[in-house]
């Protein structure tokens, strides 16, 4: 791969999910399903804002072999630490993820992340971001 020097990083780097600025209920919120046939490195960039009391966040990226969710199940080790009240307000974690990764013997092809936020509504976002896209590689 070839270095991309003069580049701006928004030229490098491309959004390819997101889960928007919102006061999250408790649930399970999640990004669409994203083909990693473009790029090789992933990152998901999980953010707080204020939690709710006692509140935690967890969030973990899925794989399927399709972009309607066939057969998901989760990645192994790409989940986080799960973030808590006490010392959770105004956090960003995040989670990398290489294409190979994922289980492609097994067809699946495409992942998405899932942010769960319990006991209380907690201000949340994430977004998933792709380096250099295949077909910019020099």
């Amino acid at each position: 791969m070839t270095m991309h020097v003069n580049a701006r990083l928004a030229e490098i780097l491309s959004v390819l999910g997101t889960v928007d600025p919102i006061s999250q209920g408790v649930g399970t919120v999640t990004t669409g399903w994203i083909s990693a046939a473009n790029h090789e490195r992933f990152m998901a960039l999980i953010q707080t804002g204020v939690l709710g009391a006692a509140a935690t966040v967890d969030a973990k990226l899925q794989q399927a072999t399709d972009s309607s969710g066939t057969s998901a199940k989760d990645i192994t080790g790409k989940a986080i630490t799960q973030i808590v009240k006490a010392t959770g307000d105004g956090k960003q974690v995040e989670i990398n993820l290489r294409a190979e990764e994922l289980d492609t013997n097994n067809s699946f092809s495409y992942f998405r992340l899932s942010v769960t936020v319990g006991t209380a509504a907690s201000l949340i976002a994430a977004v998933i971001y792709g380096d250099i896209a295949k077909n910019q590689v020099a």
